[in-house]
């Protein structure tokens, strides 16, 4: 078939990274003479990066490789076969599907229009450069033994859901089995549509592709036993309304063959989901552009093995283990909120020596990860370490606000390479035994006071003269509070105030007894 590489959503395209766009049936007064079968590949590209994408992100998109997507406007309803599903068994005037029992295979290129309620299976079986779009309108399918709908051999499979139905997907797959989810696809494949889908699978996973999965539309509600979307090769959210209950990950890419492949992007729509494992766990990057993301978990809220980057959108992280993970972590843009058990942000992968610092039970040594922080609004609420890197964290911009642990034994900022601030606004309220400040070489001015406070506490910070230069409220017990802003001078003195006990501090010197360092700042 013809694939072509045009943008995703503009302006969501970057240079280096598009989404494979598969052209089928030619549009009225289009000069484009295709078919649904085969034609010969193109290599149209873009041209310019779209500058609303931070670097942080964009850099991290365009070293992947190419996804792909079946967009509404390359297929027309009006070249659809009607599949009408009934109890037991189905019927179609189309010599590509065939009925045996149960069983409804369509074995050709085209747009098969399925409605009715099935008990047994939808197997698309086409040649391996063929296109296959099914509508589901009205559909309800069934498999107590398997996936209800399995992709056996396509190039590219596309399920669209029609406007105004509700369609249902229930099946029982097994970890072992040849296609171990609801709906899956030994191929690329794309959901679409404006209607809604229900998928449950009560022994694997809800949505896989063994290729790419592209959600560009539809409201969907996925209930698995294990993860919940899956795509292999990379995962992509456009567009939609994805509401996910997971016994395993919410949304998961696991690619391990390939560097370019195994990502997350989320760049739209809306998902809201509880997993007993990560919210979204990638092989290799996690990228976060757009939408709006409500995750409760049981581990991380995001994981990636190698890099992170949340650019855009709202996310809100409710529960969690630990909030954000993973080797090299980029907060360029966006709103997020994050609660979690133990580390709120943590840079860590990069060794075997466990979490950052003292507080991740590993050793003090900086094994090279990174947290960057250069826009955006951060706000952590963590039991373990707030901000925690096995490397470095630097901040250039942004805003950021920790309220840390409780227990001594972790800190609201915690590193093994030192701290550094050059911009945006950072104030960490925390327990005092490991306290951390930035590094006295920071280019912005900072101060850190030792004080006593507890849920619900006012606290006011003050210049020499007693204008207010920023105010909080605490929400736990707490010892510490460090904080840099443009309006901090080295050197000058600032009140700390809290509950109307005053601590007067000089900028640039640290909290001594904990790990800031004493007068230098910093680590010890």
């Amino acid at each position: 078939m013809r694939r072509r590489l045009i943008p995703f959503a503009l302006p969501l395209a970057v240079a280096g990274l598009v989404l494979a766009g598969c052209a089928v049936t030619a549009q009225p007064g289009s000069s484009t003479d295709t078919s649904t079968s085969t034609s010969q590949t193109t290599t149209e590209t873009i041209a310019e990066v779209d500058s609303t994408i931070p670097a942080a992100a964009a850099d991290l998109l365009a070293a992947n490789a190419d996804g792909t997507v079946v967009k509404d406007d390359e297929w027309s309803i009006a070249d659809a076969v009607d599949v009408t599903l009934s109890g037991a068994t189905a019927t179609s005037s189309s010599s590509a599907v065939a009925v045996d029992g149960s069983t409804v295979t369509i074995s050709a290129a085209g747009v098969y229009r399925l409605s009715g309620t099935l008990d047994g299976q939808v197997v698309v079986d086409a040649p391996e450069d063929a296109l296959v779009v099914l509508v589901l309108d009205g559909a309800t399918v069934t498999n107590a033994d398997g996936s209800a709908i399995h992709v056996v051999s396509a190039d590219d499979v596309a399920v669209n859901l029609a406007a105004g139905s509700t369609n249902t997907i229930t099946g029982a797959s097994s970890a072992d089995a040849d296609a171990s989810a609801a709906i899956y696809a030994d191929t690329d494949l794309t959901i679409s549509g404006s209607g809604s889908l229900t998928v449950t699978d009560s022994g694997n996973d809800g949505i896989s592709a063994t290729d790419d999965l592209a959600i560009i539309g539809g409201t969907i509600t996925v209930d698995a036993a294990d993860d919940g979307l899956r795509g292999k090769d990379s995962l992509v959210v456009k567009d939609g309304a994805v509401s996910i209950t997971a016994g395993g990950d919410a949304l998961k890419s696991d690619q391990t063959d390939d560097a370019t492949q195994g990502y997350v992007w989320i760049a739209g729509g809306t998902i809201d989901a509880t997993a007993g494992d990560d919210g979204i766990d990638a092989q290799t990057d996690a990228v976060v552009t757009g939408g709006a993301i409500t995750l409760a978990t049981d581990d991380d809220g995001i994981h990636s093995e190698t890099a992170l980057a949340i650019a855009g959108g709202q996310i809100d992280i409710t529960r969690s283990y630990e909030g954000i993970e993973s080797a090299d972590i980029r907060i360029a843009g966006g709103a997020t909120s994050v609660t979690s058990s133990d580390d709120g942000v943590n840079a860590s992968g990069n060794s075997t020596s466990g979490g950052g610092g003292m507080g991740g039970g590993g050793g003090m040594q900086d094994s090279g990860e990174t947290l960057t922080i250069s826009g955006g609004t951060l706000r952590i609420d963590a039991d373990g370490d707030g901000l925690d890197s096995n490397g470095t964290i630097s901040m250039t911009g942004g805003e950021v606000t920790v309220y840390g642990p409780t227990s001594n034994g972790n800190g609201a900022l915690d590193s093994n390479g030192g701290i550094t601030v050059s911009g945006g606004t950072l104030v960490a309220i925390g327990s005092s035994g490991m306290a951390e400040s930035p590094e006295t070489s920071s280019a912005q001015g900072w101060l850190a006071a030792a004080v006593d406070g507890s849920d619900g506490s006012s606290i006011q910070i003050t210049d020499a003269t007693g204008a207010v230069i920023a105010s909080y409220t605490g929400v736990k017990d707490f010892q510490t509070v460090v904080f840099s802003s443009a309006a901090i001078s080295s050197g000058q003195s600032y009140t700390v105030t809290v509950d109307g006990t005053a601590t007067t501090v000089a900028a640039g010197q640290a909290v001594s007894g904990g790990m800031g360092g004493g007068m230098g700042g910093g680590r010890p």
